[in-house]
């Protein structure tokens, strides 16, 4: 009797011991979900917070290149650029207009200074065209014209303008004229003109 007595009263120990492992391992795997949860939201924010990072430095880059080209235009045209110049072969010699009785000749060594190198190739490849027009337009001028330092810079910029309409001819607009190029020159060229300045080196009249 006391032997079963003992059994009895050991068997609820037993349950007891039994709920209290199960509760312990249900806190573990709850520990564990919570833990992969917390570990996986951990990932997850890492890898967003690293992607809107990335995309920041991607954008910062572009800016920087931006600036960058803007200030490599600038710096082309700049003092601490170096200059890059093409000189004719030979210098123009051309009589002037005039009337009865006038005669003058013009002889002028012309130096174009360039955007940049890569314009030396293409006034290569079109400098018969480029000799012609300058000579026409040293035909049209009188000595009268070519007396003054202005003359002269007009001139200069009638090259220019007419080098870099050879060399980058506009787009041509329905019902407009066959030589758009009658506008009168400007001071100064466009910013991506590929001749920025004619320069003489040499200007006779006699």
């Amino acid at each position: 009797m006391a032997e079963k007595k003992e059994k009895a009263e050991a068997a609820p120990e037993g349950d007891g011991g039994g709920k209290s492992k199960k509760k312990l391992i249900m806190f573990i795997i709850i520990g564990v979900v919570v833990l992969v949860l917390l570990v996986g939201g951990g990932l997850v924010f890492f890898m967003m917070s690293q992607k809107k990072a990335i995309e920041a430095e991607d954008g910062d880059e572009e800016q920087t290149e931006e600036v960058d080209k803007k200030k490599g235009k600038k710096d082309d045209k700049g003092a601490h650029a170096a200059p890059v110049f093409y000189k004719f072969d030979k210098p123009f010699t051309v009589r002037l207009a005039g009337g009865e009785g006038e005669e003058a000749y013009l002889q002028i060594e012309a130096q174009f200074k360039l955007l940049d190198a890569t314009g030396v190739d293409a006034i290569k490849n079109a400098e018969p065209e480029l000799k012609h027009k300058i000579t026409l337009l040293l035909l049209a001028r009188t000595a009268a014209d070519l007396n003054t330092a202005k003359g002269v810079e007009e001139l200069s910029w009638a090259i220019r303008d007419s080098a870099n309409h050879t060399l980058h001819p506009p787009k041509k607009k329905k019902g407009a004229a066959a030589d758009d190029h009658a506008a009168p020159p400007a001071a100064d060229a466009a910013d991506d003109a590929p001749v920025q300045a004619v320069l003489f080196t040499t200007f006779i009249i006699q």
